[in-house]
């Protein structure tokens, strides 16, 4: 069935899957904020998967194991965090978001996120432990598991 607007209908008046979807003032108020909400606790799953991957490595491995995770562990969430923030700022605007800005910034964190790996390689040559590194970056990645633990994904 098709209305005079070129619009297709389903049913006794509702909507087709080409309408268009219209939300209210505080329909778009309260999707911000649970974007919001979802993103900084995201961001502090990652910091505690984080920290909790440089105790462990510490305590089972020594020092420079647990900097290494630490190290590891910042090279995701640094760049990430400041995504966030810059998504979250997003949020607080007016402006229509872009999917090529997104898409942009998701290309200079993944960019960064590897500059710093390789400045640590490069820095820590003779005292970076690689297993605990690598285990700090993947515990960060897989932030959101704790999340999904406590049953708090957004």
């Amino acid at each position: 069935m098709q209305n005079s607007g070129g619009a297709q209908e389903s049913g006794a008046g509702r909507p087709g899957p080409d309408a268009a979807i219209v939300l209210s003032d505080a329909d778009r108020e309260r999707l911000r904020y649970k974007a919001g909400r979802g993103l900084l606790r995201a961001l502090a799953a990652q910091a505690a998967m984080g920290l909790a991957a440089g105790v462990i490595s510490w305590l089972v491995a020594g020092v420079e194991a647990g900097a290494s995770a630490l190290i590891g562990a910042g090279a995701y969430f640094i760049p990430n965090a400041l995504f966030a923030m810059r998504l979250l700022m997003g949020l607080l605007s007016s402006r229509q978001a872009s999917p090529f800005t997104f898409f942009m910034g998701e290309l200079v964190k993944l960019g960064s996120a590897v500059l710093l790996l390789a400045l640590a390689a490069y820095l820590g040559q003779g005292w970076l432990v690689w297993p605990a590194l690598l285990f700090g970056l993947v515990c960060v990645l897989k932030g959101y598991v704790l999340l999904l633990a406590f049953r708090r994904l957004p």
